[in-house]
């Protein structure tokens, strides 16, 4: 029996969500802020760059830094054209993200996906005041979730101090009268 697959449509296929972005400038040269829904680039960027465009005109591409970001692409396609995705750890904050236009660069924070909906959303209406600040409550999120998946995911717990009622039961099981001994 002869099988058939269709790949032009997929029922496991959900629409894309709009970027979460607020393009209000703010001081420190920057000229807006995105919320990704996660840290997949590939899923995140195509739809960035589509919000960009309607507002900024063509994208030629994007540089990040890759301290928050598991898989920087080469590349994504973007309304059926290639951006140019890179990734620079000497010129871009972890927390920025450059968009490249034909005439010019603009630059946008990036609010961690792990924010609450809350924070993101004062961070994004920019009642922090600067861009200092808003870096600066990016960083104790991005910091607060790697300790958060350290613990999570077996890494240190509570340092453990031996008793030292325990190394002198040890000692003195062993016939030793040196305390200090292992």
């Amino acid at each position: 029996m002869p099988v058939t697959i269709d790949r032009t449509a997929s029922s496991r296929r959900t629409p894309q969500q709009p970027a979460r972005l607020s393009l209000t400038p703010a001081p420190g040269g920057l000229d807006g802020m995105w919320w990704p829904r996660s840290r997949a680039l590939t899923r995140e960027l195509p739809t960035l760059t589509a919000a960009l465009s309607a507002h900024w005109g063509r994208i030629t591409g994007v540089t990040v830094h890759p301290a928050h970001w598991p898989v920087v692409p080469h590349w994504v396609s973007v309304a059926g054209r290639t951006v140019q995705v890179s990734c620079s750890t000497e010129v871009q904050d972890p927390h920025r993200l450059t968009v490249s236009l034909p005439d010019g660069r603009r630059d946008v924070l990036v609010i961690p996906p792990e924010t609450g909906a809350d924070a993101a959303a004062h961070l994004m209406a920019g009642d922090d005041g600067d861009a200092a600040a808003r870096k600066e409550a990016a960083d104790r999120i991005d910091a607060r979730t790697r300790e958060e998946a350290w613990e999570t995911d077996g890494g240190a717990g509570r340092a453990v101090v031996p008793d030292p009622a325990h190394r002198v039961g040890r000692a003195l099981a062993r016939g030793s009268a040196e305390v200090g001994e292992p």
